[in-house]
């Protein structure tokens, strides 16, 4: 998937709501291999990656899970903590050392609660990154799981 059309948040806020978000960052690093969440888990935070890569992932009845995306640098890792009920639609992990901006849920979730134009701009970009994603995931099971490759054609 072409990393280009996830919409970063560089692309999506504006300096001044960027520079709002960034100082409730916190830098982790994150080792190769490191689960950063399950399907239906608690989505209580979420990241920016600033180096290396995270892989999410889908169960799939009677299959290894299916990876959705490869996530790279300066993308949105994890929409789920923005959303009721607040729980990982989705799996995730890093398949390179990855260093990255980590972020408390709660804490900007009450943020944009206290200023709802900085909330429609996080609004906005969670809700592009959902829509990407949901296409890629789509896209990817059609292309792992339809028949002769009908995947391809839909």
């Amino acid at each position: 998937m072409n990393v280009s059309s996830t919409p970063s948040m560089l692309r999506a806020l504006s300096a001044e709501h960027r520079g709002r978000l960034m100082r409730f960052a916190r830098e982790v690093s994150i080792a190769q291999g490191t689960r950063l969440f399950n399907e239906g888990g608690r989505a209580d935070r979420f990241w920016i990656i600033r180096t290396g890569r995270i892989e999410l992932d889908m169960r799939v009845p009677g299959c290894r899970p299916a990876v959705i995306e490869s996530l790279g640098h300066n993308e949105l890792v994890g929409w789920s903590w923005l959303f009721a009920p607040h729980v990982w639609h989705l799996g995730a992990e890093a398949t390179t050392p990855v260093r990255a901006y980590e972020f408390d849920a709660a804490a900007i979730r009450s943020m944009c609660r206290d200023d709802p134009a900085l909330g429609n701009d996080v609004a906005q970009w969670a809700g592009q990154v959902l829509a990407h994603r949901l296409r890629s995931a789509r896209t990817r099971l059609l292309d792992l799981y339809a028949p002769n490759g009908a995947g391809s054609t839909v």
